[in-house]
């Protein structure tokens, strides 16, 4: 029997900011080729494009509510870029909730979603999922080769964890961005989901596919993993 894997995948490791779709193509091609001895759930994200929209409609005042309501869709969008680039092997359509993300998990061996309900962010959409199909384990493909003890894009002393408990998780993420499209390695809420399922979280980078199939498969690569230890 196939293992049931859950991705939740940032949408910036989609579409980088050259709009070259060959990024798409060879994540694609990745899921493609897992996708032959796992079934494989896929929550994407809205990425940079997504915090364009959000920041315009902060200025234009709209509230936070309407905000995530922006992000959600075009995490959408998002998703139904990759189902193009995956071709008839996936669901044909984003999953608007997790109803249908199972039921077409019976007749396709990937499904996408995107954003469901404002105030969740992809990350704990991906993590409820996973809760929800009684999944062992879950994959967060971000922009970082996981999780620093500070932010390495700002703090050159940041250290990276390779192990650490579900805790851990909670306390580094919780000091994060809030409001709509938060820009953080993982959310609060799906870490806080992950621990209470002992969902077995792997962050890994998007832009090192060849590592990122080695965590697809379970094998030694470069992330961070988080359990119960």
């Amino acid at each position: 029997m196939k293992e049931d894997l859950v991705l939740s995948i940032g949408g910036s490791i989609l579409l980088p900011e050259d709009e070259n779709v060959s990024d798409i193509e060879a994540i694609a091609e990745v899921i493609l080729d897992a996708s032959e001895d796992k079934k494989l759930y896929l929550v994407v994200g809205g990425g940079r494009t997504a915090r364009k929209y959000i920041n315009w409609g902060r200025k234009l005042g709209a509230n936070e509510a309407t905000l995530d309501d922006l992000g959600i869709e075009t995490s959408r969008l998002n998703a139904r870029l990759l189902i193009i680039a995956l071709g008839k092997t996936a669901y044909s359509v984003p999953a608007k909730n997790f109803d249908e993300a199972v039921s077409a998990g019976n007749h396709y061996p990937i499904v996408t979603m995107g954003g469901t309900h404002p105030g969740h962010t992809t990350d704990a959409v991906a993590a409820m999922l996973a809760e929800r199909l009684h999944v062992k384990r879950l994959i967060n493909v971000t922009s970082v080769d996981g999780v620093y003890t500070a932010d390495p894009k700002k703090d050159p002393n940041a250290e990276h964890i390779e192990k650490m408990d579900y805790d851990r998780l909670i306390e580094i993420v919780s000091k994060g961005e809030r409001g709509a499209g938060p820009n953080i390695v993982f959310d609060p809420l799906a870490a806080k989901i992950v621990k209470r399922a002992n969902i077995t979280t792997q962050i890994v980078s998007g832009y090192d596919l060849d590592n990122l199939r080695k965590a697809i498969d379970d094998l030694d690569f470069v992330g961070t993993t988080v359990s119960s230890i």
